[in-house]
């Protein structure tokens, strides 16, 4: 048979590159599959430093502390991140500590929110600047850091946090390049030795009914895989235009999504959500990739350099394609879901089986809000002794959208050995606010995987 056995949960570097992702074991409280730490930090009451205050970090926040918000989650990710009237915190045992942001601005809307719900931040507690999150991890009460900061910034940002004995959690994706997810593997490593967990903004992981479907799948319900599917197939997200009074670097801080070096292009940025469910549907990670993809509607200096459309074949080792597509154009058909076919049936990987002798299964249990059901888990599983750790799971999936987007950067094949290899770091060699060169678009046959 074609289906995937569920791998050991110890990883080493070596294992990076030829073992299968993800999980086994489940939570005390949940049936969530995961990879657990040896020992835990204890944690009674949890202390949050925010590093990002953008809607993203705002609302996970919020999402941490169980409150009632205004933040919507299209298929962009959300960034409106109001605070209904008359919220009340649901988690007594939360605290926010202290807020770190690029920008003061940020720092002030996260304040003024969090004022809704009495939650006071003195300005001793809120840093910024490029070394304002450095200055958070010295708060030394500080045990759970959240971070929502642009992708690029993630990698060394997490390793600093696990270095300072912190837990964390941390918006997906996990890197921009191959660099970036070797340093998000250390991370893990790391925490893995001092008893600290991660958990990371992949929240399907913490739905029920993709847990209890992808359990039946891996069963065997719908027998030998054949072939995968999945599409984040949306329209254009939100743009910041740059002002008089923005530098480059400002201007395309603020404008991240539209920056490869910022966000690793939508492909990576938003599909990893379904590329995720794919690697943990095979619990496996693909070896190679064939891919294409350009620049067509979106082509105004303020949509920077990513490109608009993605079509991608990926090959996991026992031979099964997986089918990928990822647009963001108005007017088109919307289509975000996963599918996984198989010798006996089909599924959506979320809630549903359908077999061909006609027998029909649906997941109609209440479902869990997966934006706060993930910080539960971390919380849960670190006072049970047993952290919770899915850096692995999202550095792999990170690598295996990175690797996809290279393919179609490139116009080549791409292995996973190839990319997990690759010194290209994306970026300016030094951050500071200034002049900043801007990218140029990639174009196949003459980007190379280096």
């Amino acid at each position: 048979m074609n289906t995937p056995t569920v791998p050991p949960t110890r990883f080493s570097r070596r294992s990076f590159l030829k073992t299968s992702s993800a999980a086994a074991a489940g939570l005390a409280a949940t049936q969530f599959p995961a990879v657990f730490t040896a020992r835990a930090a204890a944690m009674e009451k949890v202390k949050i430093g925010l590093i990002g205050c953008g809607g993203r970090g705002t609302g996970a926040v919020l999402d941490a502390l169980g409150a009632a918000t205004n933040v919507i989650y299209p298929g962009a990710g959300y960034h409106t991140e109001d605070v209904k009237e008359g919220a009340q915190v649901a988690h007594k045992d939360i605290e926010v500590v202290a807020l770190c942001d690029l920008f003061r601005d940020r720092l002030s809307r996260a304040r003024e929110n969090l004022s809704k719900l009495g939650i006071h931040i003195p300005n001793a507690m809120c840093f910024d600047g490029f070394d304002g999150y450095q200055k958070l991890l010295e708060v030394k009460e500080i045990n759970y850091v959240i971070h929502a900061t642009p992708p690029k910034f993630r990698p060394e940002q997490v390793l600093a946090a696990v270095k300072a004995g912190k837990h964390v959690f941390m918006e997906k994706p996990g890197a921009v390049d191959a660099p970036g997810c070797r340093t998000l593997l250390e991370a893990y490593e790391i925490a893995q030795q001092k008893g600290l967990g991660i958990a990371c903004g992949t929240q399907r992981r913490h739905m029920k009914g993709y847990n209890e479907t992808i359990k039946r799948i891996q069963g065997g319900e719908i027998g030998d895989l054949e072939y995968l599917r999945c599409y984040w197939n949306g329209g254009v997200i939100w743009v910041i235009e740059q002002t008089p009074e923005m530098s480059d670097m400002e201007w395309q801080l603020r404008n991240w999504n539209y920056f490869t070096w910022l966000s690793g292009d939508h492909y990576v940025e938003q599909h990893l959500h379904n590329i995720d469910i794919m690697n943990w549907v095979m619990g496996a990670h693909p070896i190679k990739a064939f891919g294409m993809g350009g620049r067509q509607m979106r082509q105004h200096p303020i949509h920077g350099h990513i490109y608009d459309h993605f079509a991608v074949e990926y090959e996991y080792p026992n031979g099964v394609r997986m089918f990928s597509q990822a647009r963001q154009m108005n007017h088109c058909e919307g289509k975000v879901e996963e599918g996984a076919h198989g010798s006996k049936g089909s599924s959506n990987c979320a809630n549903w089986i359908k077999q061909k002798d006609g027998k029909f299964w649906r997941f109609r249990d209440p479902e869990v809000n997966p934006y706060q059901q993930e910080h539960r888990n971390l919380i849960e599983s670190v006072r049970a002794g047993r952290p919770l750790n899915e850096a692995k799971n999202l550095a792999e999936s990170t690598l295996t959208a990175i690797m996809g987007r290279d393919a179609a950067y490139s116009g080549q094949t791409v292995e996973w050995e190839q990319i997990f290899a690759s010194k290209r770091v994306w970026g300016p060699a030094e951050l500071k606010f200034g002049p900043a060169p801007f990218p140029p678009v990639p174009n196949p046959g003459e980007y190379k995987v280096i």
